[in-house]
């Protein structure tokens, strides 16, 4: 007898067919997934061990290893930063005109060190929110990679990790900050800034100086590697403030604090928040407050009021206000910030200059 052959009724072809197409499916979604995690799009970095990626995926990340990054971001954009300006060959042009009528200038500095500091922190923390003052291209996206070495001086003052919700955490990053000095070669205003906020407060803060190779670091109730100076004049202080707009500050500084008060112009936020520290730095001036009674972006000065915060130092708006990191990109009331002083005092010596600051 001829043996029985096997017939599929159309249905069972159809159930066949839809079988194979999601073994198919589920074999090449699994092989794009490993594709888009090489691009800090989710999973682990390529590369073998699991980075911080990893903990951002389940919900939290940790701050200690934020730091690290961020003291290793700040470095790499001032690499950019110091090569181009040793070049000579900026590429300069203006974004625009800022809200005083200057030039808000941009250079080739300004776009290599944004996207060295910005994907060496996506790719290592994809699940936080990342602010940066310059545009971020899809098309120059890179891939670089965290080697999860925590360097040894951050250990020894933070000895042990801090996990918090990755949803509540902001970056703010200044690639290059003083672009108006950069392009002047003056140098020593110069610096990249790195601020983690965590609901809206700045927690850790890190300003590199690209051209004398210090970096300040610190996180709030954990520790630091730079400190307050021994003692401040709160009588006639040395007041740091904007180049632009130094007269501005000059005419209300000497009504305050007195005729023996001295004002010194300086480019840059982050210098000028290293101006009120101990700083072994020879080309950085000492200052005893810094007032600033413009607009200013977040990315400025979030890195340094984190640094003050955690020295028990102080930034606000001039009129006192403590200034939120989350929201808009900047801040309309100015700001006042001092160390080892009556803050509020300050402020209350200070109402001319807070309306000035909204004008």
């Amino acid at each position: 007898m001829a043996p029985m052959g096997i017939r599929l009724s159309p249905l069972g072809v159809a159930v066949f067919c839809l079988l194979g197409l999601g073994v198919l499916y589920h074999l090449y979604s699994g092989f794009l997934a490993g594709r888009f995690s090489l691009f800090g799009l989710g999973g682990e970095p390529s590369g073998g061990a699991a980075g911080p990626a990893a903990s951002a995926n389940g919900g939290t990340v940790d701050l200690r290893e934020m730091l690290a990054v961020s003291v290793l971001a700040a470095v790499r954009g001032g690499d950019e930063v110091r090569r181009v300006r040793e070049s000579n060959v900026l590429h300069e042009k203006s974004k625009g005109k800022t809200r005083e009528g200057a030039d808000d200038k941009m250079t080739s500095g300004d776009v290599l060190s944004n996207r060295k500091m910005f994907y060496l922190l996506k790719t290592a923390f994809p699940n936080v929110q990342i602010n940066t003052e310059e545009h971020v291209d899809a098309a120059d996206q890179e891939v670089i990679l965290w080697d999860r070495k925590i360097p040894e001086d951050i250990l020894k003052e933070i000895a042990t990790p801090q996990e918090v919700p990755a949803e509540s955490v902001t970056v703010w990053i200044d690639p290059l900050d003083a672009t108006q000095e950069y392009t002047e070669d003056l140098r020593k205003y110069v610096t990249t800034m790195v601020c983690v906020a965590v609901n809206g407060k700045p927690v850790l803060g890190v300003i590199h100086k690209p051209f004398s190779e210090y970096t300040a670091w610190a996180m709030v109730d954990r520790g630091s590697n730079v400190k307050a100076r021994a003692s401040y004049n709160e009588k006639t202080p040395r007041i740091v403030v904007s180049r632009s707009h130094s007269g501005m500050v000059k005419q209300v500084a000497l009504q305050t604090f007195g005729n023996q008060t001295t004002i010194i112009p300086a480019g840059g936020a982050g210098y000028k928040v290293l101006a009120l520290l101990d700083v072994p730095d020879k080309s950085q001036e000492k200052a005893d407050l810094y007032i600033h009674v413009t607009y200013i972006k977040k990315w400025d000065i979030c890195a340094g009021n984190a640094i003050l915060k955690a020295l028990g130092g102080h930034m606000t708006t001039l009129s006192g206000e403590e200034i939120s990191y989350t929201g808009s990109d900047g801040i309309e009331g100015g700001l006042l910030a001092s160390i080892r002083m009556n803050h509020q005092a300050l402020v209350r010596k200070l109402p001319s200059l807070e309306k000035t600051g909204h004008k």
